[in-house]
């Protein structure tokens, strides 16, 4: 089978770029998950161990702002399927997202939050503040990575790179990045390298340039 080009007008190339900054903060999902066989029980130790996870986190300088958080959400549980199935209880769970920027101490934040009774440590995301700007400078780098391998494929061929003539962003989550850098289109950066601590922004785009002698 013959690949053929039905619209020749000229050159279209996909490129990646990336930017790798010292992380600024940290958000961590923390899960607070109790089982009793009362419902009343339930609510009463989930709520005390809400309010010694708050305590917590107060005392290492998290301010309430800096918590998101859920009600508490009961569910009966059962074990089991059809006629073998055996009620255990009621459970009570609430999950808190924590921002903190005092890195330093997040490994003592996580143990003294479990010691508080949030037992489920579903997250933790590291970030920096000012991620818009971090983005367009991926942008631009994802732009020259572009403009520069077809360049290459201009030279090789013999023709002279035009101007762009169409651009196209590639969002760095969705399923056609990660196909465009599978197959190599990621303008020198590589998924595989990340340095470990460091928070990475990626941005892609596809440009389309025109050709001429």
């Amino acid at each position: 089978m013959t690949a053929t080009i039905k619209e020749p007008w000229g050159i279209s190339v996909f490129g990646a770029g990336s930017v790798r900054a010292e992380p600024q903060l940290v958000r961590v999902t923390l899960g607070v998950d109790v089982l009793e066989s009362a419902a009343d029980r339930a609510f009463h130790e989930a709520g005390a161990a809400v309010a010694r996870l708050r305590e917590v986190l107060r005392g290492h300088g998290v301010p309430d702002a800096s918590v998101s958080g859920s009600r508490l959400r009961l569910s009966s549980e059962y074990d089991g399927y059809g006629g073998d199935r055996t009620f255990l209880g009621y459970r009570c769970k609430a999950a808190y997202v924590v921002e903190s920027e005092a890195l330093d101490g997040l490994q003592q934040l996580i143990v003294d939050s479990v010691g508080a009774g949030a037992h489920d440590i579903d997250d933790v995301e590291f970030d920096v503040h000012d991620k818009p700007g971090l983005r367009d400078e991926a942008r631009r780098r994802a732009v020259a990575a572009a403009r520069r391998k077809a360049q290459v494929y201009a030279e090789a061929a013999e023709v002279r790179l035009g101007t762009v003539l169409h651009i196209q962003d590639v969002d760095s989550e969705s399923q056609e990045f990660r196909r465009y850098r599978g197959h190599g289109g990621g303008g020198g950066n590589s998924s595989g390298d990340l340095v470990p601590g460091m928070v990475e922004v990626t941005a892609g785009v596809v440009l389309g340039f025109s050709l001429g002698r």
